[in-house]
């Protein structure tokens, strides 16, 4: 039986609720350990909603091809980093089920709330909504199969120590997989100031730094093939993991 919203809320690990002054806020000037010249997206979780929620948005997040790439299979655990409100995570749970579990992992209360929301009218009852902070996604040790990041990742603020931290989540065999803005793409410079944007070579040495290697690349985001009318950048999608084989 799927859970209601507020039995879905004690799953939030207590252990975050207190990762914030006063429990539930990123103070505007909170940079973490970002390099200088970067800054932190406080963008604060009902500002969120409004911008995730739009109804053009959508078909530029290919979520059925998303999850073809992933090799989803039921039984498996996937954690959405920066989940946002669920775009990704409900379909990532339903693609698991019944027994596998998506952990839909934020810093904002209000978008958790927001998920479980969504969770419950969808009757998915394997998502589990996680409170992190800034640092750390505050994942089961050794529990994870698939860390998943939709234009994410580059707003974490020491990327190497964050990697360092995450591995540490994943099941043997698990992987790492991120989906980020094209360096010079026109709508990404719109965004985010050249500092806080990244390239695959930058993630390719960050991983070599966890011992973490390309297993697989996907080109759904890429020129002809993001889908036009959605507001969205051109991106690259990477998968990583431990062991010698790489493909593409």
């Amino acid at each position: 039986m799927a859970m209601s919203a507020i039995d879905r809320r004690h799953f939030v690990w207590l252990c975050g609720a207190m990762l914030l002054t006063g429990g539930a806020r990123v103070r505007a000037q909170q940079q973490g350990n970002r390099p200088p010249g970067t800054h932190q997206d406080n963008t604060n979780g009902a500002e969120w909603i409004t911008r995730l929620e739009r109804p053009d948005r959508i078909p530029g997040l290919k979520i059925d091809d998303v999850i073809s790439c992933l090799t989803l299979k039921p039984g498996d655990v996937v954690a959405d980093i920066g989940a946002g409100t669920g775009a990704y995570t409900i379909p990532f749970a339903k693609a698991v089920a019944p027994l596998g579990l998506a952990l839909a992992v934020d810093i904002w209360p209000e978008l958790l709330d927001y998920m479980s929301r969504k969770a419950d009218a969808a009757r998915v009852g394997n998502l589990q909504p996680v409170l992190a902070s800034l640092d750390d996604p505050r994942l089961p040790a050794h529990g994870v199969d698939v860390a998943f990041f939709h234009d994410v990742f580059h707003n974490t603020n020491d990327r190497q120590a964050y990697l360092r931290r995450l591995v540490t989540y994943l099941k043997p065999g698990g992987r790492i997989a991120i989906i980020e803005q094209e360096f010079d793409d026109p709508i990404a410079k719109k965004w985010d100031i050249p500092e806080d944007r990244i390239t695959r070579e930058q993630l390719q040495d960050w991983m070599a730094g966890v011992g973490f290697e390309l297993r697989a690349e996907f080109d759904i985001f890429q020129g002809a093939n993001n889908p036009p009318g959605t507001g969205m950048p051109a991106r690259w999608f990477v998968v990583y993991g431990q062991g010698t084989s790489t493909t593409r």
